[in-house]
């Protein structure tokens, strides 16, 4: 297998070469040459296979630079009950009559993102002690990418991380989570700025091509397509869970920011798991709602960035946005490049509301949306609790309130799970008067010292703490 830019940069590469790559050298983002097909016969053969069983079968149709051996190895190390919780590792839940949960947070730092991130950083310290290289991961994170990137990779040979965060903008329990880690090879750079600014420094970062070779820089981002195609495993074992046939439909909900979660489902769809609709949800800042209504993808400034309760969703640029357009666009190079580079860059927006490819969106691709507020949030975690006697987090009321939008007779909606509670307190005490469980491990966490670097927002700020802790 082989992977190509998005924005037609000539030359393909391998898995691991992109793994610790990140970006494409022309600033465009890696995808695989073709989808691999699975037909009834294969998914019939996955059915009842174990996670990490799935995991190996699926990541192997992507990468062929790593033995066979090694990579059912790394597969069974990462997921395991010791770190999930539990050894179905994303059981699912049956919510109410065609309305099923898939848990994604029973991981080490309690958010869907440790599905793919410990798989990343075993990868990680596998390819590097390979090659006998270090690298330096350089992330941006809204709540959840950063704690899960840091306790993936903490202690690991050859890594350091620098992950920045928008300063003041994640809940407590997410910044404890980060700033209390004292690892030496784990740096915290809070940035005074929106998500958004922290995305762009760290494309920034990786598109000055010196720089970046000079100081091995690697991205843990979803716009790793690692991380990304690692996300694609937890569909097909959801809808396993939810079906008892290979040929019957499932839709799936997806809280949705980067659109890194909701274009695994894509991937899915697109390698044949009879995916009908993925539904888009997302809260006040709503420009993928407003993309897959119109058709304008219209990029919002970090004024007009709202500061919400679901705050791992408060993006208004979404970096794999750029993945499905290209497939919207019938695999483009010069025409995704034109979008992004031109039509975005001038005018802070995409307008394919005239384009014929528009259509396909909800046609060929099966992509709907929807929009969450504060209100709706309070009144799903209240009625989830009252009816069903389950605790929902914010960015996952998000999703449910969107999954009752888009119900279709007979198609079992599964709603993607994105973190535990606990880690939006403040929200769940506003509407049921009481706060979450707490696990005992994370007991007191918020009083713990602090290790974090507040930096202005501009990429020489963080190239120069790059510099300077890799002397």
């Amino acid at each position: 297998m082989r992977y190509l830019s998005t924005r037609g940069h000539p030359e393909r590469r391998r898995f691991c070469e992109i793994l610790l790559e990140g970006l494409a050298p022309d600033g465009g983002l890696y995808l695989p040459e073709h989808y691999p097909q699975v037909d009834a016969a294969t998914l019939a053969t996955w059915r009842d296979l174990s996670y990490p069983e799935l995991a190996f079968e699926l990541l192997s149709l992507y990468i062929d630079d790593i033995p066979a051996a090694d990579l059912k190895a790394i597969c069974a190390k990462t997921y395991t009950a010791e770190i999930f919780g539990t050894a179905e590792i994303v059981p699912l839940r049956e919510l109410e009559d065609g309305v099923y949960l898939e848990a994604l947070s029973n991981g080490p730092t309690l958010a869907f993102k440790d599905m793919a991130m410990q798989l990343l950083g075993n990868l990680f310290e596998y390819e590097l002690g390979r090659r006998g290289e270090e690298l330096n991961i350089l992330g941006a994170t809204s709540g959840d990418t950063g704690s899960a990137a840091e306790y993936a990779m903490r202690g690991k040979k050859g890594v350091r991380v620098f992950m920045t965060s928008p300063d003041g903008r994640m809940s407590p329990f997410q910044q404890a989570q980060m700033f209390s880690l004292q690892d030496p090879n784990i740096h915290n750079l809070a940035l005074r700025g929106v998500f958004d600014d922290c995305q762009d420094i760290v494309k920034a970062v990786s598109n000055d091509l010196d720089f970046k070779r000079r100081y091995r820089i690697g991205t843990v981002n979803s716009i790793n397509w690692a991380r990304l195609v690692a996300q694609v495993v937890y569909y097909f074992a959801g809808y396993f869970q939810a079906t008892a046939d290979d040929t019957k439909q499932v839709s799936f909900t997806v809280p949705s920011g980067n659109f890194g979660n909701v274009c695994a489902g894509h991937v899915a769809r697109m390698m044949g798991l009879p995916i009908r609709t993925l539904v888009v949800a997302t809260n006040e800042n709503d420009v993928l709602d407003e993309f897959f209504r119109t058709g304008v993808y219209r990029v919002r400034s970090a004024a007009d960035t709202h500061e919400t309760s679901s705050p791992s969703m408060d993006i208004s640029k979404a970096s794999n946005f750029e993945r499905f357009v290209f497939d919207l666009v019938g695999r483009d190079a010069s025409k995704t490049r034109a979008l992004f580079e031109g039509e975005l860059g001038k005018a802070g927006r995409i307008d394919l509301s005239a384009d014929p490819v528009f259509a396909q969106a909800a046609g060929r691709f099966g992509f709907a949306s929807s929009r969450s507020t504060h209100a709706d949030r309070l009144a799903t975690i209240r009625d989830t609790d009252k009816r069903f006697a389950m605790l929902i987090d914010t960015h996952t009321a998000d999703g449910l309130k969107a999954a009752r939008e888009h119900l279709a007779p007979g198609v079992p909606m599964i709603v993607l799970e994105t973190a535990l509670p606990i880690k939006f307190a403040e929200t769940i005490v506003e509407a049921l008067g009481h706060g979450p469980d707490r696990p005992a491990r994370f007991e007191g966490i918020e009083a713990l010292p602090r290790r974090v670097v507040q930096l202005p927002a501009t990429a020489e700020a963080v190239k120069a703490y790059i510099a300077q802790h890799c002397a």
